[in-house]
């Protein structure tokens, strides 16, 4: 009889990562206001896996070495992302418990119900047309920007982002105004983890509306091509696609928007250059996805076994995340060169990779050149230093973002 891979192989003893010492808090204002100092102290001192806690009393791993990423990703066999084991022991109150329980999708399954799932969304996905995606976004876009360019002053995440992200979704989901208000309530509450519970519960009454409507009314949007779809997902897992959707649709795209703005408005080299054409909106665009992405740390797995990575044991069943923001920045493979570089994880490797990457660059790109060719003098309205930066365990997101500008008319709608 062979003997089994060390890097397989239960053990006995504890794991040193699964200990009563100190853990990093990703959950606090303090690390939400520089995580990549906290970043930096945890890779000096732990190296390429860092113990922390995702919420008060949830610990977990954080992987933030760019090459153990990418193995662990690469390796659903080991690394599975289903965490029904995990959860029997996590409290339902726990804030943070709606982002990552066991739903019947792809994004928390494994083997063949990963596929199954999997399969019909990029299905539905792939079939959303780019060419009429752009005029949808300048649809949405013009009356945003014409209800506030005559101020002088806005608040970009809430006069424009948000919202502009929040109907582009609607319009591909083939969802209605008034369900999709309930979508965005239940969402907000699940990513802010106040009332997260509540939240969760409004989320899946307003999906369920969308279902029904969908299965009688079908048209050409993702809902009723996912419903039309061979795999014929039940009510149940219909309502868990489309939460999927909204979850990475709506705070993801938000924040990108914002955090490319911010470091066009406060970059010398994008300040000086993006608006005067010699850099693109693009080439921002790839540089906060690898400084600054909009999911810092997600892509959770839960081993099925203790796993020697990295001279280190993970226990089972505990929780692995990959810090997307921590991996892109990880000296090993970060030299500074960000324009067409697009070796980033913020997307996601492996299995469980974004399948609406185009869809997504698309609207985030024409949210941002829609507003920069409309306001093409926009500056930050405070200094970064008064930015403040929503805390929470998994998102890179900042709580408003204003800024002044010359009053300028009304665009023409056409």
């Amino acid at each position: 009889m062979s003997t089994p891979p060390a890097h397989s192989c239960p053990v006995q003893h504890g794991s040193p990562i699964d200990n009563d010492g100190p853990r990093v808090p990703l959950y606090t204002e303090e690390h939400a206001a520089d995580p990549h100092r906290a970043y930096r102290e945890m890779r000096r001192k732990y190296g390429s896996l860092a113990p922390v806690e995702l919420s008060p009393g949830v610990p977990a791993t954080l992987v933030i070495g760019y090459h153990t990423a990418l193995r662990i990703l690469n390796d659903p066999e080991h690394f599975p992302a289903d965490p029904r084991t995990w959860q029997k022991n996590i409290p339902g109150e726990c804030p943070i418990l709606p982002m990552l329980e066991w739903r019947p999708n792809a994004l928390r399954s494994a083997g063949l119900e990963h596929s199954r799932y999997r399969q019909a969304n990029v299905s539905a996905v792939a079939d959303v047309d780019l060419y009429s995606l752009h005029a949808t976004v300048e649809q949405i876009a013009i009356p945003l920007i014409n209800a506030f360019c005559e101020d002088g002053a806005a608040d970009l995440i809430s006069q424009y982002a948000f919202p502009l992200t929040f109907a582009v979704l609607n319009a591909t989901l083939g969802c209605p105004p008034d369900i999709g208000q309930q979508v965005a309530t239940g969402m907000a509450a699940i990513f802010e983890g106040v009332n997260a519970e509540k939240g969760n519960a409004m989320l899946t009454d307003a999906l369920f509306e969308l279902v029904t409507l969908r299965r009688k009314d079908p048209g050409n949007d993702i809902t009723s091509r996912l419903i039309a779809h061979p795999a014929k997902l039940d009510d149940a897992e219909m309502i868990h696609q489309l939460a999927t959707l909204y979850g990475a649709g709506i705070e993801p795209q938000l924040n990108l928007i914002i955090n490319t703005l911010l470091l066009m408005l406060t970059d010398d080299r994008f300040a000086g250059s993006v608006l005067g054409g010699s850099l693109s909106t693009r080439d921002a665009l790839d540089e906060v996805l690898f400084t600054d992405p909009p999911m810092a740390n997600y892509c959770v797995s839960y081993p099925k076994q203790p796993i020697l990575i990295d001279g280190v044991w993970l226990p089972a069943h505990h929780p692995v995340v990959i810090s997307m923001a921590g991996c892109n920045n990880d000296p090993a493979v970060n030299a500074g060169e960000y324009v067409a570089n697009r070796s980033h994880l913020a997307w996601g490797v492996g299995p469980h990779a974004c399948p609406a990457r185009s869809m997504a660059l698309l609207i985030v790109q024409d949210a941002i050149d829609q507003l920069l060719d409309a306001l093409p003098e926009l500056t930050l309205a405070v200094a970064v230093h008064e930015l403040t930066w929503r805390p929470g365990p998994f998102h890179r997101a900042l709580v408003s973002l204003p800024v002044a500008f010359p009053k300028s008319p009304p665009l023409h709608v056409f």
